[in-house]
């Protein structure tokens, strides 16, 4: 399984968002991206997940960060999810998986002792050249995403 690195170029791609609408990672070119992977919406740690970026939302965008959630989940689901949390963000729908699986957020997981296929909880950040700067996998939903500032040097002001 691919597994992107600091300093590797992280692949184009396009989804649809919770309406439907493409979003390609291009569009963000010249600034930083979060591009985090989950594997469903309105799930608890996929919840909680969403509401700490949805909260560090304002500290993020100051940075130039802009934060992109993507899950296998349909758009429907998705704009429920957002309406339901008030999450400003985009999040796209890869239903079949393959930029998951291309960005190696998709494929064999421990899950309660077992071996699965499944979606990898993953935090990928983006330069503004489209570089990988921190490449996260199977990281924990809770306290994840003030992890995340802190390696950036994202404070709470």
């Amino acid at each position: 399984m691919t597994r992107f690195e600091p300093g590797d170029t992280a692949p184009d791609f396009t989804l649809p968002d919770a309406q439907g609408n493409d979003v390609s990672l291009s569009d963000f070119r010249g600034s930083r991206v979060v591009v985090y992977f989950y594997p469903a919406a309105m799930t608890p740690g996929c919840t909680t997940q969403a509401c700490d970026f949805r909260d560090s939302l304002g500290a993020l965008t100051a940075q130039g960060i802009t934060v992109l959630g993507v899950s296998p989940d349909k758009p429907e689901k998705l704009a429920q999810f957002a309406e339901r949390d008030g999450l400003t963000f985009p999040l796209l729908s890869d239903a079949d998986r393959a930029v998951m699986t291309a960005w190696g957020a998709f494929g064999e997981k421990k899950n309660y002792g077992k071996v699965v296929q499944g979606v990898i909880r993953s935090t990928i950040v983006i330069d503004a050249e489209g570089t990988v700067e921190l490449a996260q996998y199977n990281v924990r939903a809770k306290g994840h995403v003030a992890r995340i500032r802190k390696q950036l040097g994202i404070d709470d002001g």
